[in-house]
């Protein structure tokens, strides 16, 4: 699937604030990263939880979207992150976001993210509601 028409998109509203690029884009994944810089931090050297959960709530928004008929939209009614361990500002944070329920006017969403060494930062579940028109 063409990324391009999605990463534009993005790049004309608060993620592009937040830096997110995608790296694959599919029904059934959407990955992403996003470089985890000072003004994303907490303290120094730590990036906020709130980027964190930001990031992982544009990558289950994208892929409700590939997944809802034309003209619908969709909007996050629930979301929960488990933090396991620090990322750090000056490196890359990966985002993949999974299925774990694809259905008519709600899915679910899994999020894993991770430093660039693969190590597991969080888990974030959220669910979206279609807006059918």
């Amino acid at each position: 699937m063409d990324i391009q028409p999605i990463q534009d998109h993005l790049d004309q509203r608060f993620p592009a604030l937040l830096g997110i690029k995608l790296l694959e884009v599919n029904p059934d994944c959407v990955r992403a990263e996003l470089n985890a810089r000072d003004d994303l931090s907490t303290t120094p050297g730590t990036v906020h939880g709130g980027a964190v959960m930001g990031f992982a709530d544009t990558l289950g928004a994208c892929a409700t979207v590939l997944n809802i008929p034309p003209n619908a939209g969709t909007t996050t009614i629930e979301s929960k992150t488990n933090f396991f361990r620090r990322l750090d500002v000056n490196k890359k944070v990966i985002g993949e976001c999974t299925p774990l329920h694809k259905g008519r006017t709600t899915m679910v969403w899994q999020t894993r993210i991770t430093d660039e060494d693969g190590k597991l930062a969080a888990i974030v579940t959220q669910t979206q509601m279609v807006l059918n028109p």
